[in-house]
């Protein structure tokens, strides 16, 4: 969880903003991050700790959302639109509005799918399940799962949902920086590896009790403190 690295398609935003001043301006507000040059087609590598790269992400979800919808309420005005260069205060503002909540009815917290399995076991079990005051949904792809927070009702307080993810975010970063992952592979693929290797891993769980095991159909991912779960790996093997 140390680094990650990812390509943005920047070739979305080339007919409201000028490319070069975008990027610059994120740069600007992410010195976290670092980023590669921008090609042609519209492209450009950035490199940085997850929770750095979640939030531009979240923001560039979200400029890419309000661009469409803009689309559809000009597309009756006029098909031809203007470069303009990018204003500092409206980009300032719109990451300010997202990463805070701009209506307190619906929030977005993208975490990395390995963290979201550790704290919905051990430190989240009744944040993550619906209740009178506010649902919570969650879609994984792959890495990343995208937790939706909304309203249970008209009546719910909608500081409430705020708080929630203010909460999670809170913690997802302190587990960003503590936990690590190991992986037993299945070199056999057979139904009594698997199960063998089930059975050591449930056999040790008590004995590490702040170790998560994730089964699949290939390994099993071992999540935890870095010195647990070393030497839960090598006893399970």
């Amino acid at each position: 969880f140390s680094s990650v690295t990812s390509v943005l398609n920047m070739s979305v935003f080339k007919d409201q903003f000028v490319l070069e001043d975008l990027i610059q301006e994120i740069k600007k507000k992410s010195t976290a991050l670092s980023f590669g040059p921008l090609q042609s087609n519209g492209h450009i590598s950035v490199q940085g700790s997850f929770p750095a790269i979640k939030l531009l992400r979240d923001f560039l979800l979200l400029k890419a959302k309000s661009l469409s919808e803009k689309d559809k309420r000009e597309e009756s005005k006029s098909c031809q639109r203007p470069r303009r260069r990018l204003q500092q205060h409206r980009l300032t503002t719109e990451m300010s509005n997202f990463v805070h909540g701009a209506d307190g009815e619906k929030e977005v917290v993208i975490l990395d799918t390995d963290i979201y399995h550790y704290m919905k076991y051990f430190f989240f079990p009744r944040t993550f399940l619906v209740n009178d005051d506010v649902v919570i949904s969650d879609i994984t792809d792959g890495d990343i799962t995208t937790v939706y927070i909304e309203n249970a009702g008209s009546r719910s307080d909608a500081g409430q949902v705020l708080r929630v993810k203010e909460k999670i975010e809170s913690q997802s970063i302190k587990l960003h920086n503590t936990l690590r992952k190991e992986r037993i592979y299945f070199q056999e693929h057979t139904r009594d590896e698997k199960q063998r290797y089930k059975w050591a891993c449930e056999s040790l769980k008590p004995h590490y009790p702040h170790v998560l095991i994730i089964p699949y159909d290939t390994h099993i991912d071992v999540v935890g403190d870095s010195s647990e779960i070393f030497v839960f790996t090598k006893e399970a093997r």
